[in-house]
């Protein structure tokens, strides 16, 4: 049981750890190459795209802004550029136009800029993370600390703690009088069962001794 109970805990942690290591923000520092608009073809109800400018009606086949940049090392990383308006997640992003008006200008200033993100890059299956800031910096070994998700985590940790505390204290007032009680029925029952076969087992010898004269075991 403590096997099946770690595993499932397990489970839960990894879960978590995937789904907060995409959706929290992450920073590149980055130039940016291109801008373009592509057109793709997006299955409704997609994980990993988003949604088309707010206040346009939604189709599966749409225009799609791409921030194409390169990092200082010569790798490139190709960023979507779309709204999230009120939905999760609630980045609230309804400027993804003004967005790569930016990141244009920024390219032809030739200019390194943190490029604020969430989501993976998944080249085998098409995958983009969404851009939602962009912002000029010196140069590629600056340093931009995580203050958001620094606060969110240590939350978020705080949250956890809070509700294992609560369970712990159910547990501790409502959970384990009744098990201590059912176990104690349990221990009885089997204990008068114990008397039950030790008497049994003592007329069984009895009567073999009778008999036959030694205990048979």
């Amino acid at each position: 049981m403590k096997k099946i109970k770690g595993l499932f805990l397990l489970i839960i942690v990894i879960i978590c750890a995937v789904l907060i290591h995409y959706y929290l923000p992450q920073r590149d520092i980055v130039k940016v190459v291109d801008t373009e608009v592509k057109r793709m073809d997006i299955s409704k109800g997609s994980p990993f795209w988003d949604r088309a400018d707010t206040g346009t009606k939604e189709r599966t086949s749409r225009d799609v802004r791409f921030i194409s940049t390169v990092r200082a090392n010569g790798k490139t990383v190709v960023y979507r550029n779309e709204d999230t308006g009120w939905s999760f997640p609630f980045y609230l992003k309804f400027d993804s136009s003004d967005l790569s008006a930016k990141a244009a200008d920024l390219k032809s200033d030739k200019q390194w800029v943190a490029i604020t993100h969430y989501g993976w890059r998944i080249r085998l299956f098409t995958i983009f993370p969404n851009a939602t800031k962009i912002r000029p910096v010196r140069g590629p070994d600056v340093f931009l600390f995580p203050w958001f998700n620094t606060v969110f985590l240590l939350s978020f940790a705080a949250l956890l703690f809070w509700i294992w505390r609560q369970i712990h204290k159910f547990k501790a007032k409502n959970i384990d009088p009744i098990t201590d009680k059912v176990e104690a029925e349990i221990g009885g029952a089997l204990g008068d069962i114990g008397e039950d076969v030790k008497e049994t087992r003592s007329a069984l010898k009895g009567f073999f001794r009778k008999w036959f004269g030694r205990p048979q075991k």
